[in-house]
């Protein structure tokens, strides 16, 4: 019986300490002194400003909030393929449309087979780039279609890269990647 209650105890004793280690308390706070391990590195220089009143790029900064400073602003792209992770290639049909316009104030402009969408992305940094939640007309589209993949690829899109002229737009872990062409005018 003894060890039953011990056992108890100690079970509780110890999530209740888990419980205080991640609850994350800031009103304690611990200062320690700088030493050698712990001083801030300084031996880097800071980043080079931009001369006022220039535009953010001038020293690789971008607008988080929009695609503004980004090589994707203003371009047009339609699909070429979607090349899955498991090396099934979707391709749109012939007489079919899936083309993005990346507008330079954040906005996106998608026909997506027989629907028209809208939306919003981002490019924090060279070579990253999120869209936000798309409104798409429903129509339904012939058999045979890549709509709905085309849709549920976009969201997890992270990365992009230019190569030879085409866009590639990667998903998270590199599950599928988007090849898109210039949009001919």
């Amino acid at each position: 019986m003894y060890l039953q209650i011990f056992g108890r105890t100690l079970a509780v004793s110890m999530m209740a300490l888990a419980l205080m280690a991640c609850s994350g308390d800031e009103s304690e706070s611990t200062t320690t002194a700088a030493t050698p391990d712990t001083a801030p590195d300084t031996s880097q220089a800071p980043a080079p400003a931009s001369p006022p009143g220039a535009p953010p790029e001038a020293a690789g900064e971008t607008d988080t909030e929009t695609g503004t400073g980004s090589e994707l602003d203003g371009t047009s792209w339609t699909l070429v393929k979607i090349q899955s992770m498991d090396d099934s290639v979707a391709e749109p049909a012939a007489d079919t449309a899936y083309s993005i316009t990346f507008n330079a104030d954040g906005s996106a402009n998608m026909q997506v087979d027989c629907n028209r969408g809208a939306g919003s992305w981002e490019s924090p940094s060279a070579g990253r780039v999120t869209f936000g939640p798309l409104a798409l007309t429903r129509a339904m589209c012939p058999p045979g279609s890549i709509h709905d993949q085309f849709v549920r690829e976009l969201e997890y899109v992270r990365t992009y890269t230019m190569r030879d002229g085409n866009l590639y737009l990667a998903t998270m872990a590199d599950g599928s990647i988007l090849e898109f062409e210039p949009l001919a005018d």
